[in-house]
């Protein structure tokens, strides 16, 4: 099945399809505007699947349908009124399935809503996030079969890295409209809206109030949802801390408020049968649910000794700081929970670094023709970059040099699974086209959403002194023979993206005292305070000026250079680099 012009013009040029995910990230990410975004992303599928009618419906969940938010070639009136159900026509059963949907005759496809009656082809693709639907992207075109399965992988890929930014956007905006009326009671919350210690902040907040309003006892019960109960975390009465028993949902009427998610407001507790007695003494009493996206968090509660104390303005002044305290109290408690959550989290990745120190070999034992150094560090706790040695059947060794999308643990785990895809696959097969394309197939079987890899296969020949070299969009190796840079061009798509990639292998005769240097992007795209990247260039000048030196001062010499070029700026990326001296 033939692809567009336009496709085989992008997808033929070297290293092509890593520029194109780069455009689109750049792209996606200049923006916050909702509508300059999806403006963003209809150029970018015109730029790459041809169609007469584009359109992207987002997905509503309280409504629980789709609704067309940017629309190229449909009239007006559907634009503006179209709403589409979970399974209706081809691009609500995309939503239901989370699926792409290919239909290259509408005409034979029940599930078609006509919205041109000259359309004939229609491609509907989803946009997830971990799982969740943000919304679809769907073209349209007027030629039967005008749409291929490399479109469909196509759009899917871009759909997987634009849904990101169109949930950002869409966030973005609800938060604006939000900021706006935060605004208006943003003096009446400013002395506690910053505080992110939970006890300081109850504190503050039962300061705050009492300078409002004279209570004589004040109190702030926060939801446990996993019991069902609110926990008193904050009591105070005539500003000195008492202690207060939980209270179970409905019971009293602090219960009450959290159940009807209404403020309560006795003026004698001693007729009102929800009253639970707990100081003899108080006579009434007002409970305001703190309420935050529907969802009830806990109550604030004041008592005072006085009858009928608490007025309907004491219920307003109440009912208008309650939302901003309710904010507060979550982001303190998140970032209570953020923390134990980073103090775990780093025990892991301190785990998870130990654990790759085994898997990646720091150092490479004797390699027959040749004398090896390897230096990498990650850009966060544990690397993306993967490297590898395999001896094979006489003077044969395979050498794998790779990185994987992304940083930190998810990419150390998707180069683990591609090292140990590696060490099941490398004793069979001696060519390393081969052997890359096995590895493709079994990456897709195993396919993780917006995760592949770059990779070169490397396999020496020590008595022929020879490298066949194949490669899966990894940079070029960097060859320095009696002073001079020897230029070795080998290309193909990354692992784990597209099926059925065939990958081409070079060979290159080596000669004695030869410098073969393999180095992760990260090298290059290191940047300084000036913004400026270090470059092939100034990575050339490094080792011609220690091409006579070990690997490993080569390697340090590297490092060192990099160090002194970007100064303060933290690692851009993970950085690896593997050098080869032919003996």
């Amino acid at each position: 099945m033939g692809t567009t012009p336009k496709t085989q013009v992008r997808f033929k040029e070297r290293a092509e399809l890593l520029d194109f995910l780069l455009e689109v990230s750049s792209v996606t990410s200049e923006t916050l505007d909702l509508d300059k975004l999806l403006s963003n992303v209809a150029d970018i599928v015109k730029d790459v699947v041809p169609h007469e009618l584009f359109a992207i419906l987002l997905y509503n969940e309280k409504s629980r349908g789709l609704r067309m938010r940017y629309s190229i070639g449909h009239r007006d009136e559907v634009a503006k009124n179209l709403h589409i159900a979970m399974g209706e026509g081809i691009t609500g059963s995309a939503a239901a399935s989370r699926q792409p949907i290919l239909v290259r005759d509408v005409r034979t496809d029940p599930r078609y809503l006509n919205a041109l009656d000259a359309v004939r082809a229609e491609l509907a693709v989803p946009m997830l996030i971990r799982g969740k639907l943000v919304g679809i992207i769907d073209v349209q075109s007027t030629r039967l079969n005008a749409f291929t399965e490399q479109d469909r992988a196509l759009l899917a890929l871009i759909a997987s890295r634009v849904a990101v930014a169109i949930d950002n956007a869409r966030l973005y905006r609800r938060v604006e409209r939000q900021n706006r009326t935060l605004r208006v009671l943003a003096h009446l919350s400013q002395e506690f809206s910053s505080i992110l210690d939970i006890d300081e902040l109850l504190t503050k907040v039962g300061v705050t109030i009492r300078a409002l309003i004279n209570f004589d006892a004040f109190s702030i019960f926060l939801v446990q949802e996993d019991r069902k109960v609110l926990e008193c975390r904050f009591s105070q009465r005539y500003d000195e801390t008492s202690i207060t028993q939980n209270v179970q949902f409905g019971k009293g009427l602090i219960g009450a408020a959290a159940e009807s998610r209404q403020i309560v407001r006795v003026g004698d507790v001693t007729k009102d049968p929800r009253y639970i007695a707990t100081r003899s003494d108080i006579r009434s009493e007002i409970a305001v649910p703190l309420i935050l996206h529907d969802r009830v968090i806990g109550v604030m509660n004041l008592e005072s000794e006085k009858y009928s104390f608490f007025t309907e303005d004491h219920a307003r002044a109440l009912s208008l700081l309650a939302p901003q305290i309710a904010t507060s109290v979550e982001n303190a408690r998140l970032y209570e929970e953020l923390a134990r959550r980073e103090q775990r989290m780093e025990q892991d990745l301190k785990a998870a670094y130990k654990l790759q120190s085994i898997l990646l070999p720091r150092t490479v034992s004797d390699v027959p023709g040749l004398e090896v150094a390897v230096r990498s560090r990650p850009a966060r706790e544990i690397s993306g970059d993967l490297y590898d040695f395999f001896e094979q059947s006489g003077e044969y060794t395979l050498i794998a040099f790779g990185d994987v999308s992304g940083k930190g643990a998810a990419a150390a785990l998707y180069g683990a699974l591609i090292s140990g895809l590696l060490r099941t696959s490398a004793p069979r097969r001696k060519s390393p086209s081969q052997l890359m394309k096995l590895l493709n197939e079994a990456l897709l079987e195993r396919k993780v959403d917006a995760q592949y890899a770059t990779l070169s296969l490397v396999l020496w020949n020590a008595d022929r002194r020879v490298f066949t070299i194949a490669a899966a969009g990894t940079l070029p190796p960097l060859i320095c023979r009696k002073g001079e840079i020897v230029e070795v061009t080998v290309s193909g798509v990354p692992i784990g993206l597209l099926d059925d990639q065939l990958y081409d292998q070079v060979q290159f005769q080596a000669e004695p005292s030869d410098l073969v240097l393999f180095y992760s992007d990260g090298v290059e795209d290191q940047l300084a305070d000036d913004n400026l990247d270090y470059g092939r260039d100034r990575l050339e000048k490094v080792v011609l000026a220690h091409s006579k030196e070990t690997p490993q001062k080569i390697a340090s010499a590297i490092f060192n250079d990099i160090d002194a070029f970007r100064n303060a700026t933290p690692l851009t990326d993970d950085q690896s680099v593997v050098a080869l001296r032919v003996l």
